[in-house]
């Protein structure tokens, strides 16, 4: 393959793709470059499906490799292990825009695999892998079509800006990724700060500009690079003939497995008429093997296309609802006794418990990954979607790439929300149990997890609801969905979850099955969820309609407050035996952070205050005429010595002890006796003379 390299810009910055150096075995591959950052991307795709294969095989992985940022990973190992769920975000964003640009019937395996390997932090590398992901695609012989584009918008000073650098991203109101073609808008991502929808549907339009430009380069990358396309799989004529035959036995059927509102009875239906079609086409075709499997797939494709005509024709959709109405919902929160907060969210039949766990900060999760700075975050959701939830009878497995990237977007819609650590100097954690499942789980979770935060007393800044809405289009007309079931999801053509305030949008994610939306669609569907936003916002006001005022008696409780810092060795001590001391005296938990940032927290508030002034009798600066109060720690014939601090003391002389004549020392006060003295005087080397008050 010719070695060739091209250039474009992208937000003003100059952006090459390198092709034929790398790679070589690879069946597309190119080495994307923005300034110091480099993104290798390579495509294989197999000479034919593997058999029994009825689905489009496409695997992305997105590598991170810390050497990009200079460091060794941490570990026994010293090696990068599992990826991240920051890797597996990565992936998904790669995913989304290019599968529904493959033809049906294309069952061969696809591998892409995105490397990053050198990372500028004022040039993200993610939408440099997914611009490297479609040319690659496209040089290779997999028949993609595509091109894609993919934009990273900020909003910095009610500004657009594309490619923001380190800085402006760390200002930003916005952190928005679409993905499209020249002629449509094919995904969004986004996490906002309150951006209201006519705001976000100008971005998003902004993206989609520079995407065409994209799309443009990426066609003269494509003109000199041709592979021939490997075809998609043609059904043998004895395939396509019990298909039609199917199709004809069941069609009237049909009508009658759609004829109810009712899920259940409606599944118990199409069971019935799967095994019943499957039983009269056994005998008249014992050769094929896969009779099941093509009796499965043509009623599917013929239920899809009845549901779509009763909502295009009719506007009925599988449970009985308009167009724009959402399920029936109800809400519960304080069900969980010892759990810090609980709530549960439940509409139609999708159902989630969240619960909200309060902790020190020092319990915030640290994060080794694609920055030069550690990672930490003060606020995490997990998101877990049990088998049980849709009724199925399987093995409990860890989190895969779905579940975590719902817990993420959950996580993004409710973070703008938070108070500071100042305000409020707690690590939280959510927790998202699905209990049943029918769509939109990730945006119930959204609505849990604001109710389990109320209910725990965290004062979020406002509540925040989730909605997600669906989209059927047939030929020109287009028909919006508001608060799509399962069923819809798989028979439509759009899954767009929004959630927010009422003063704007936290957090978008779009999926399209079908070659991309325009503008109007766009505008239609933020428009419709937001309405659907706020009426399920004011269910779940009906519930609780603000955060506790008390936190609950089993979260430990936690002061904060700041001291010099260059008073933290002193609250430290050689070793550690200062702080040790007030931690065994008190039986709390102390974290001072490098700013002076102290944060005490514990069961009891009175052994937090007394651990409190222990730190701020430490760090006090003493001045004469100081009226503190100390300990007696030792006695002799001219005086007391008193503790004012754990690291200060100060002598009582005999004369200040009374006025007086006094002729022992222990005559008026002895070891352990507690007592209110006044500073009259400092030497030049720190020593301090006190006068006795009286006792304690």
């Amino acid at each position: 393959m010719e070695k060739k390299i091209f250039e474009t810009t992208y937000g003003g910055k100059k952006v090459t793709a390198e092709i034929g150096t790398y790679a070589m075995q690879a069946d597309g591959s190119c080495l994307v470059r923005c300034q110091d950052t480099a993104v290798l991307v390579n495509v294989t795709v197999a000479d034919k499906p593997r058999d029994g294969v009825d689905f489009l095989p496409l695997s992305v992985d997105y590598e991170e490799k810390l050497y990009a940022v200079g460091k060794i990973p941490g570990g026994y190992k010293r090696r990068e292990g599992r990826p991240s769920d920051q890797a597996i975000l990565v992936a998904r964003l790669i995913d989304r825009p290019l599968r529904p640009l493959f033809p049906k019937k294309f069952y061969n395996d696809i591998s892409i695999v995105a490397t990053p390997l050198s990372i500028d932090p004022d040039v993200a590398p993610e939408a440099l892998a997914m611009i490297g992901s479609s040319i690659a695609l496209s040089i290779s012989s997999a028949p993609f079509e595509g091109p894609t584009g993919a934009v990273n918008i900020a909003l910095v000073n009610d500004e657009f800006v594309i490619n923001p650098n380190d800085n402006q991203r760390e200002n930003s109101k916005l952190n928005l990724t679409v993905s499209g073609t020249h002629d449509a808008v094919l995904m969004v991502e986004a996490g906002a700060h309150f951006v209201d929808e006519d705001t976000m549907l100008k971005a998003i339009m902004f993206a989609h500009d520079e995407i065409k430009k994209q799309v443009e380069f990426q066609q003269d990358i494509i003109k000199v690079y041709h592979k021939d396309k490997k075809q998609p799989l043609v059904e043998d004529d004895i395939v396509v003939q019990i298909e039609n035959e199917v199709a004809s036995y069941v069609d009237e059927k049909l009508n009658y497995v759609l004829d109810t509102f009712d899920r259940a009875e409606r599944q118990a239906r199409d069971k019935a008429l799967k095994e019943s079609t499957l039983n009269y086409f056994e005998p008249q075709y014992p050769e094929i093997e896969n009779l099941n499997k093509i009796i499965d797939a043509t009623i599917y494709s013929l239920t899809k296309s009845k549901v779509r005509k009763n909502i295009v024709e009719k506007g009925i959709r599988l449970d009985g609802r308009k167009l724009d109405e959402i399920r029936p919902i109800w809400c519960q929160v304080g069900l969980l006794p010892r759990v810090h907060g609980s709530g549960v969210f439940t509409r139609g039949q999708t159902q989630v418990l969240t619960t909200c766990t309060l902790g020190m900060l020092s319990e915030m999760q640290h994060i080794d990954g694609l920055e030069e700075e550690e990672e930490v975050k003060r606020y995490m959701h997990h998101y877990n979607m049990p088998p049980y939830s849709t009724g199925e009878a399987k093995m409990l497995k860890s989190p895969g790439r779905r579940e975590i990237g719902h817990g993420a977007l959950a996580e993004r819609a409710l973070e703008p929300v938070l108070p500071s650590e100042e305000e409020f100097p707690y690590c939280i954690r959510t927790v998202s149990e699905v209990l049943s499942s029918n769509g939109s789980t990730s945006q119930a979770s959204v609505c849990g997890s604001t109710l389990a935060l109320m209910d725990a007393g965290v004062p979020i800044l406002s509540p925040v609801a989730g909605i997600a809405m669906g989209l059927i289009k047939e030929g020109d007309q287009i028909f919006v969905l508001t608060d799509i079931q399962g069923e819809e999801d798989f028979y439509g053509d759009m899954d767009f979850k929004v959630a927010g305030t009422e003063k704007g949008i936290t957090a978008i994610q779009m999926d399209i099955k079908i070659k991309g939306i325009d503008e109007n669609i766009l505008k239609t569907a933020l428009q419709k969820a937001k309405i659907g936003r706020m009426f399920i916002m004011d269910k779940m006001l009906q519930t609780i309609d603000a955060p506790r005022k008390e936190l609950s008696p089993y979260a430990p409780k936690i002061v904060s407050f700041n001291i010099d810092p260059d008073k933290i060795k002193d609250v430290i001590g050689s070793g550690g035996k200062n702080i040790n001391k007030i931690i065994e005296e008190t039986n709390v938990k102390i974290d001072i952070e490098d700013d002076g940032f102290v944060t005490i927290g514990g069961m009891d508030k009175d052994k937090i205050q007394r651990a409190k002034e222990i730190i701020e009798s430490i760090v006090m600066e003493i001045c004469v005429g100081n009226v503190m109060n100390g300990v007696v720690v030792r006695t002799s014939d001219f005086g007391a010595f008193v503790s004012l601090s754990p690291i200060k003391e100060g002598l009582i002389h005999i004369s200040k002890l009374s006025d007086k004549h006094i002729d022992k020392t222990e005559d008026v006060v002895k070891v352990g006796d507690k007592v209110k003295v006044e500073v009259i005087k400092i030497d030049n080397r720190g020593r301090i003379d006190l006068k006795l008050i009286n006792k304690l």
